[in-house]
């Protein structure tokens, strides 16, 4: 089984998706240089759904990002019939993989899905057990989350979250939402990858991320 994984897009839909069984979009989806509902609902349903329409993925399986207000605010008009199964704070099984999906992040600026620390170790709780691939937009406290300052690397990930996975050990954990900490490390048998496609420039300077599995029934 191939498997490609996306975040961050804002706006930006790659011409050239690996042909794949399994597409993962890890959320930060919609336009950033307009936030109103209006707007995102129309993209969705028109730029969005056409790209959607032509990649080669058997399967495609995505969350929201904090830029993605319309999920939050305004679910009503999130266009209906997308060829995706969208998750949010819920499960689907494909391919007798188990898939969770969660929008959610520490809180960033006045965005979408932020939530306050207790807020988020209840969010992660419902994160099944036996999950075997988990799509979160915020990274876990450590991995991908690093902002350079002036004062050196802050950390914007959450440890509920790290704590979770280390519990569960998903197979396999794709995020984004910091364009600055693209990259792939392990803990255990889990993988972790911060997806993003943009850098900290908003630049679509990252291939989309692919992985080879084997699966077994």
């Amino acid at each position: 089984m191939k498997i490609v994984a996306l975040s961050d897009l804002h706006g930006y839909l790659p011409d050239q998706v690996p042909a794949c069984d399994l597409l993962l979009l890890a959320g930060d989806l919609c336009p950033i240089e307009n936030h109103a509902h209006g707007f995102h609902a129309e993209w969705l349903d028109t730029v969005f759904r056409r790209w959607l329409e032509r990649v080669p993925a058997r399967q495609v399986i995505g969350i929201a990002g904090n830029h993605d207000l319309l999920f939050e605010q305004a679910p009503e008009l999130v266009p209906a019939n997308l060829r995706w199964i969208y998750l949010q704070d819920s499960g689907t099984t494909w391919e007798g993989l188990k898939i969770w999906g969660t929008p959610w992040q520490p809180w960033f600026f006045d965005w979408a899905f932020n939530g306050q620390p207790e807020q988020l170790q209840a969010i992660w709780a419902k994160i099944p057990d036996d999950t075997d691939i988990l799509v979160v937009h915020g990274p876990p406290r450590g991995y991908g989350d690093g902002i350079p300052s002036r004062h050196g690397m802050r950390y914007t990930g959450c440890p509920y979250l790290l704590e979770r996975i280390q519990n569960i050990q998903p197979r396999l954990v794709v995020f984004g939402h910091i364009h600055e900490g693209r990259g792939e490390w392990t803990i255990g048998r889990t993988v972790l990858a911060n997806v993003t496609i943009l850098n900290e420039d908003y630049e679509p300077i990252y291939a989309p991320w692919q992985a080879e599995w084997t699966v077994t029934s």
